[in-house]
């Protein structure tokens, strides 16, 4: 990865980036500004309170009680009732949160990830009452379809009202590359992410291939190395190069040993995990779907910070499709870790939860759609 970083190649596609534009596909990209994120450099920023609302996951559990659980508030979502109007949150295979944290007076509001589409998405933010505009950030944790399948049509009904230039932290260019999945024989497409509609809504792209900080607030891991025992599933392949209609990605953005290859399986080099410091708690580290591993994604978080202690671990553990003798293997490395919670969400599965409550009594939360999650403060 510091080979790539450093290439000549990598710092050519950069500086074009800077420029104003990448200069491929016939100017495709000229629209969309680019930069390198703010690498993280010593301890990383520290907030007195974090807030995690689930805006879009795959289920919600109506009647589940709000309350304290432990030194985490817990805050459920009903429905929306009104005068001949009910509505109710919906729910999809996808993932998409909302995080707010403070600092002093001092806050932020970050979304990360934009579920599988826009109408469950667009559906559920208004009715939880997040106002786009007040935004401070976007990030994309990674190139699958479930993640940013709502973000053209969340741009296209409130890309105006976004802050100017919001950022919007990626892993890199791999993000960009179609990707399919099935049988190579009979593949099927699993969707691209949309240059043009980003560079429409005048967002400003940050790669953060290597920690950096979020915000001012919280920091992401860059590429999370694979340290542990885990060998997650690789359900998806990315083609690489741009294609007619501009969508895809670069070669050159991509590491060396990629840029001269068609089909690649995805090893989700671009994924990354969204981490904040809790005044007093520790790591809330948040994986998304944590195709790396999620042991691995843990680690990362730890070893870029220097902070040991994990308050807790929120988000999709990709587990679902996993062995029982494999998740019970991922439950015992995670009790070593010794968080005080772990939250499931997304693609983690039932397997994972039951034995994680066992091995970890008073430690695993129910997540639901609506739900909010508040750490310190």
């Amino acid at each position: 990865m510091s080979d790539y970083l450093g290439s000549p190649a990598r710092r050519k596609l950069l500086a074009a980036m800077g420029a104003g534009g990448l200069g491929l596909a016939g100017g495709v990209f000229s629209n969309i500004r680019v930069a390198s994120a703010e690498a993280l450099s010593g301890a990383p920023p520290e907030v007195d309170r974090l807030a995690v609302r689930v805006v879009t996951d795959s289920y919600q559990h109506l009647f589940e009680a709000s309350g304290k659980f432990g030194d985490v508030t817990v805050q459920r979502f009903f429905m929306g009732l009104s005068k001949g109007n009910p509505r109710t949150l919906e729910n999809e295979w996808g993932l998409s949160l909302h995080l707010e944290s403070a600092r002093g007076s001092e806050t932020r509001q970050i979304l990360v990830d934009f579920g599988f589409t826009a109408d469950t998405l667009n559906n559920n933010l208004g009715l939880i009452g997040i106002d786009p505009a007040k935004l401070d950030a976007m990030l994309l944790t990674h190139g699958h379809y479930d993640h940013f399948g709502g973000m053209v049509g969340f741009l296209a009904a409130h890309g105006k009202k976004l802050k100017p230039g919001l950022p919007f932290y990626l892993g890199g260019e791999e993000c960009f590359c179609t990707r399919e999945i099935g049988p190579e024989s009979a593949a099927l497409s699993f969707g691209a992410l949309d240059r043009k509609a980003i560079a429409d809504a005048g967002v400003r792209v940050m790669f953060a291939e290597r920690p950096s900080t979020l915000a001012d607030h919280g920091f992401t891991t860059g590429s999370i190395p694979r340290v542990s025992f885990e060998t997650p599933a690789q359900p998806t392949r990315m083609k690489v190069g741009l294609q007619a209609d501009g969508m895809g990605c670069a070669p050159e953005g991509l590491p060396p040993e990629k840029r001269n290859l068609t089909i690649v399986p995805d090893d989700f080099q671009h994924e990354q995990a969204t981490c904040f410091n809790v005044k007093g708690k520790g790591l809330v580290v948040l994986t998304s779907c944590g195709h790396r591993g999620i042991v691995n994604s843990v680690r990362g978080a730890i070893k870029v910070s220097g902070i040991s202690k994990v308050h807790a671990i929120i988000g999709g553990f990709h587990l679902m499709p996993m062995p029982p003798e494999y998740v019970r293997s991922t439950v015992a490395a995670l009790k070593e870790i010794n968080p005080d919670y772990l939250i499931p969400m997304h693609c983690t599965g039932t397997t994972f939860y039951e034995v994680a409550k066992q091995e970890l009594p008073g430690r695993v939360l129910l997540s639901s759609t609506g739900t909010r999650f508040t750490f310190g403060g």
